[in-house]
């Protein structure tokens, strides 16, 4: 039986009207769970039947209560009652996970997703979106918004210091809602009660419970990691999820824990056979497919989309053991597991080494115990590696010197390391009885909420002024936030945005304002600086040769910062910086004196800084966001690297999905902001070369975009990735990939950098003495080579095109002009389908 069954029919779902009173919305609901073979624990069902009443209700469970089948139950009721619901979370991919889920129940047509970049079936009666859409949602039709029930998951990020603002927004601004506010870690919600009924006129009922459906045991170990794990397999405490603090820290856990036997060899073969056909690439891929094939996942936010995917189905299949990961699991990512294991109770969080609060710590811990498998959960708490291996030396001493306390006292204790934040046993046991502390209100106000607020029917005066009278904040904290507001609109009035409506047009509505711009739905979060872009591409010279790269600058410089690809970029760029310095002859003081003006690579920054301070004059809501000039994109290509080579060469092999959603956030933008008049051969072949670079290496980021905008259903994540298209297929990008392959070459010919050559070319015979002699015979007739634009161009490289093989040939732009000499050689399209990446093999190097 289907949900949607139990639903009256479509004549009757009529809002605020329904042909199902509470009692049988209720008891349809309950059927249909047991059609499933589902019990409603004591907590849902409470839950269930006070929203079937009308009531708003705050869920407190544990995590593995079952909150999401209560979120079913707000869907099906307002479907029934034929208003729209929506289900909101702090991350695109557990509103993912959630709008697939929702899919299988209510049928594709009934559900809609919304993450700001993209949509699908937004008309749809069940919308899944991120947090800060309905925010905007609210802002900008209040109580006029068309909507029944609002399921506000994760709702402890109501306290984010960034993002808070986007689960109190809806509290404050839609009076016509039903709520259902859910989390496993909330703590005193009283607040929440009484301001959620004052604003609804709806009864508020928190439905809290401390007791789990899957009971969690905690202990606490003084014994090695490897040897608890082995304790944990040995006695069936699977899967383990060992959580750490940092990327390297789970990578390297996982790397030690090869030599434990995890797997047997017939879950090995059933391993390899789920991952036969899936496409591992160099770097972190190959370490990656060692480690699934022994039974053990690594899980962190760097990984690549597919990577974290395909643990996450291997984990739901019963055949990965061990995940080492960090903390991000905590927040709704569905990898089952049943013993949840902590290497440390401090963690850094970006400005200090501190203590995990009571939140963080229930909030992993909860992912242990799964329901419908285990009888209880396991929480293990490792003790610091040095009481660790104190415990082991003072039992060893013991076992030698027995109760002799003088020989016993002489043992050499190790000491924390340095940095150490003190943390032993009894902040475990304090950590376990806790309860999370209070949510703390985290609101602000910006340009782009004030300006959606007057898009809203009415006097947004009055609007504004109950926003920030009415929200959670100290009466000073709000004092401020009208000293803001207040600001942000005289410089909204100032530069023409809003205008004073003149007394003879004002309306009955007591609207004495308007803007003179009309904003598109969730203008802020879908690249709000785009038209700043596309007004900054007219300062460009189409003529001008770098005219291409020079349109990615600017596209670059409205995405966000990549914080792990820029600090890496300036640590390369200082250490250049130093060798040259060295090898010029400066000491050491002026050295570091100079170092300090050494940055990332940001073309044209002096220009686009100049141009932004000009374009925020009339349009000053951009000054909420930061203009952010950055080479990654320009800087891969004029490197003429391909993403691995990239990757390894900055030293980011923990941070590839980082760079990979990046190279992406670039390829949307790019075609979503360059207009058609804007476009030339060259830059249309950039955008053509930059999309295949990410489909190759992760097709599931622009593939569920595009099913999205395209207004498809995406595919369900419900088995590993499929390999990526054919890359000889997308014939123009193949040309540029291989263009880059030879052009790369080229660069490194100019160099005389013989070693680099060798390492690219050994494989086809063109080792290191044959790369030199190459060198030397070109050089005794040249004394250099070009690597500008024309040297790179379509005009320096011919291409004989074959049905299995091409042929190429990278002429040299010698001094001289006589573009005698260059470089041959054979690309494998075969190869370069099966690697994703252009496979060129060098036949020669002479003057033809």
């Amino acid at each position: 039986m289907k949900l949607v069954d139990q639903l009256p029919a479509p004549a009757a779902r009529v809002p605020g009207r329904t042909g199902l009173d509470p009692d049988e919305l209720y008891t349809r609901f309950v059927e249909w769970t047991e059609t499933r073979g589902l019990a409603l624990y004591t907590a849902q069902d409470e839950a269930v039947m006070e929203l079937a009443s009308g009531a708003n209700v705050i869920l407190a469970t544990p995590t593995g209560s079952g909150k999401s089948l209560v979120a079913i139950a707000v869907h099906f009721q307002a479907m029934a009652r034929g208003q729209r619901s929506y289900y909101t979370a702090p991350i695109k991919a557990l509103v993912s996970e959630k709008f697939f889920a929702l899919c299988d129940i209510f049928g594709a047509e009934n559900v809609g997703m919304i993450t700001g970049d993209s949509g699908v079936n937004q008309d749809a009666p069940i919308i899944c979106c991120t947090a800060e859409i309905l925010a905007n949602i609210a802002l900008r039709e209040g109580a006029d918004a068309e909507l029944g029930a609002v399921i506000m998951d994760e709702f402890h990020f109501y306290s984010d210091p960034q993002r808070g603002w986007a689960w109190q927004v809806p509290l404050l601004e839609l009076p016509q809602a039903q709520f259902l506010l859910m989390s496993a870690t909330l703590g005193d919600v009283s607040r929440f009660e009484a301001g959620i009924t004052a604003l609804t006129g709806r009864p508020t009922t928190t439905v809290s419970s401390v007791e789990r459906p899957i009971p969690l045991h905690y202990y606490y170990e003084q014994t090695p990691v490897h040897e608890t794990l082995e304790e944990l397999l040995a006695t069936k405490q699977v899967p383990v999820y060992v959580v750490h603090f940092s990327q390297v820290e789970a990578i390297d856990r996982a790397q030690n824990l090869m030599s434990v036997n995890v797997c047997s060899r017939e879950e090995k073969d059933k391993i390899a056979e789920l991952i036969a056909g899936f496409r591992f690439a160099a770097g972190f891929g190959k370490t990656l497919n060692r480690l699934v094939r022994h039974g053990i996942g690594v899980h962190h936010a760097g990984m690549l989309p597919k990577y974290r995917r395909l643990v996450e189905q291997l984990a739901q299949a019963g055949l990965l053991k061990v995940i080492c990961g960090t903390d991000t699991l905590g927040v709704g990512i569905n990898v089952p597991i049943r013993t949840v294991l902590l290497t440390a109770l401090s963690k850094y969080d970006g400005v200090r080494t501190r203590l995990l609060n009571s939140r963080e710590f229930h909030q992993i811990a909860g992912r242990a115990g799964r329901a419908g498998y285990d009888t209880a959960g396991t929480v293990v708490v490792q003790a610091p590696e040095h009481v660790t291996e104190n415990v082991k030396a003072m039992a060893k001493a013991t076992a030698k010197f027995g109760d002799d306390q003088k020989k016993l006292r002489q043992v050499v204790k190790k000491k924390p390391p340095e940095g150490f934040v003190s943390w032993g046993e009894p902040t475990y046991k304090r950590l376990v009885e806790s309860v999370p502390d209070p949510l703390t209100s985290s609101f602000s106000v910006t340009h782009s909420m004030l300006m959606n607020l007057m898009e809203r029917p009415g006097d947004p005066f009055q609007a504004a002024r109950r926003l920030l009278t009415e929200n959670h904040e100290t009466r000073s904290s709000q004092l401020q936030l009208m000293k803001r507001a207040l600001g942000i609109y005289r410089e909204l009035l100032a530069a023409g945005v809003v205008e004073r409506i003149p007394v003879q047009e004002q309306g009955p509505d007591g609207r004495t304002v308007r803007l003179t711009v009309h904003l598109q739905a969730n203008f802020a979060l879908n690249q709000p600086l785009s038209p700043f872009a596309l007004a900054a591409l007219e300062l460009l010279d189409p003529e001008s040769p770098s005219y291409a790269l020079d349109v990615v600058s600017v596209i670059e410089s409205t995405l966000e910062k990549p914080r792990q690809i820029l600090s890496a970029q300036l640590k390369k760029a200082r250490g250049e910086a130093v060798a040259a310095m060295k090898a010029d002859g400066i000491d050491y003081d002026q050295r570091m004196a100079m170092l300090d003006e050494v940055s990332y690579p940001q073309p044209l920054g002096e220009l686009l800084g100049e141009a932004f301070d000009v374009y925020r004059r009339a349009a000053p809501w951009i000054g909420d966001f930061e203009l952010a000039p950055k080479s990654i994109v320009r800087d891969m290509y004029q490197r003429a690297m391909n993403f691995g080579e990239f990757v390894q060469f900055y030293g980011l092999a923990r941070s590839e999905g980082i760079v990979l959603r990046y190279l992406a956030d670039g390829f949307k933008a790019l075609r979503q902001t360059v207009p058609q008049d804007a476009l030339r051969e060259d830059l249309e072949d950039f955008i053509a070369w930059l999309g295949e670079l990410v489909r190759q290496v992760d097709s599931s980021l622009l593939d569920e975009w595009e099913e999205l905008t395209s207004g498809k259903a995406p595919t369900p994540h419900d088995a590993p990735p499929p390999p990526p298209p054919s890359l000889t297929s997308n014939v123009r990008a193949f040309r540029v990939m291989v263009r880059n392959e030879m052009f790369r070459r080229v660069e490194l010919f100019a160099d005389e950098d013989a070693t680099a050559l060798a390492g690219l070319d050994s494989g086809s015979g063109w080792d290191l003495e044959r790369w030199e002699d190459a060198l030397d015979d070109y050089f005794d007739e040249h004394n250099d080579i070009g690597t500008g634009p024309d040297a790179r161009g379509p005009g320096l490289l011919m291409i004989t095109e074959e049905p299995a093989l091409w042929k190429v040939r990278q002429i040299f732009e010698d001094p001289a002009g006589n573009h005698d000499w260059g470089i041959s050689a054979e690309v494998d399209l075969a190869a370069s389908d099966e690697t994703g990446t252009a496979v060129v093999r060098v036949t020669d190097v002479n003057r033809l």
